[in-house]
């Protein structure tokens, strides 16, 4: 019964966001946003493996982690498009960890773009069929698929990959279930299509995704949460460099500018992933939270 009294050490920032003898992975760990939440996770004392196809990258951020303050960050090549190469890197953390705790499924590429939709007076905008021929001939189905496989399919497969180890996590904690979380997009929700149709879709797709699997491990009395981060304008390979304050709503490609006026930092991404594996996020299942500085605040986008 719940007596009203609650122990105020438990209510520290320290302890609600304690991940230690929490084991994560984060695929695409070892860039931009993926590294920003494996850092982040691991600062919070997780032990965090990122993964990544190439496995040079990843041993150099391990490397550089290592005897820092927190928990650890070790290497594991995966690739997230091949069931292989997935089942390989599950077999590996059964072997050694036994369980699983934190799921983040960052991995993702831009695709295929029609840089031309920026320009209001591009020529491939004279007419309706100028328009939809420019667009039918810039794109191929080959590189929305090769898309739809990193950006959507693969948070499929590599969480029901591992959903096991995840149920098996939760059993270490009462009431302090093993979580996933699908690195979205503010381009999943918003209404242009910032020149890159099929990254917009696939995202858009992830998002929903998102919520099928979160809703249908509930109904199956599978103690996993899934929710999702959607970010906005951060630093990653996708933007290709430095993002300097008056460049933010160039990347962000919008009718409004970006309220903040800046792009977000690794504190705040660290922080919301950490927020939601941690015992401060708890209780917080099939949601997504949008960190992108208030931009879809003014800009279209779906409800």
């Amino acid at each position: 019964m719940f007596s009203g009294k609650t122990p105020s050490s438990s209510l520290t920032p320290a302890a609600v966001n304690d991940l230690s003898c929490r084991i994560a992975i984060v695929t695409g760990g070892g860039t931009g946003i993926g590294l920003m939440i494996a850092q982040g996770l691991a600062a919070a004392n997780a032990k965090v493996y990122i993964t990544g196809r190439r496995l040079d990258v990843l041993e150099k951020i391990a490397k550089e982690w290592s005897g820092q303050a927190g928990g650890q960050i070790l290497p594991l090549q995966m690739d997230v498009t091949d069931k292989e190469s997935i089942i390989k890197a599950k077999k590996y953390i059964e072997e050694t960890e036994g369980k699983l705790h934190i799921l983040v499924n960052n991995a993702g590429q831009v695709g295929p773009k029609s840089l031309f939709m920026h320009d209001p007076v591009a020529p491939e905008k004279k007419d309706a069929e100028t328009l939809g021929l420019a667009l039918f001939n810039n794109e191929d189905f080959a590189s929305w698929g090769q898309l739809l496989e990193i950006n959507l399919s693969s948070i499929f497969f590599v969480s029901t990959a591992f959903l096991g180890l995840l149920a098996k996590g939760s059993e270490d904690v009462e009431h302090f279930w093993s979580s996933i979380v699908n690195t979205t997009s503010i381009s999943g929700i918003m209404k242009q299509a910032q020149a890159h149709f099929c990254y917009n879709s696939a995202k858009a797709a992830a998002s929903h995704l998102t919520r099928l699997l979160s809703t249908e491990l509930a109904l199956n009395r599978i103690p996993v949460r899934v929710n999702a981060i959607a970010p906005g304008v951060y630093e990653s390979e996708m933007t290709s460099h430095t993002i300097l304050p008056e460049e933010v709503d160039k990347v962000s490609r919008g009718i409004a500018s970006v309220p903040a006026r800046r792009a977000g930092t690794a504190q705040e991404m660290a922080g919301t992933a950490v927020y939601l594996v941690s015992r401060a996020g708890a209780y917080v299942n099939g949601q997504e939270i949008i960190v992108d500085g208030g931009f879809l605040g003014v800009n279209p986008a779906r409800s």
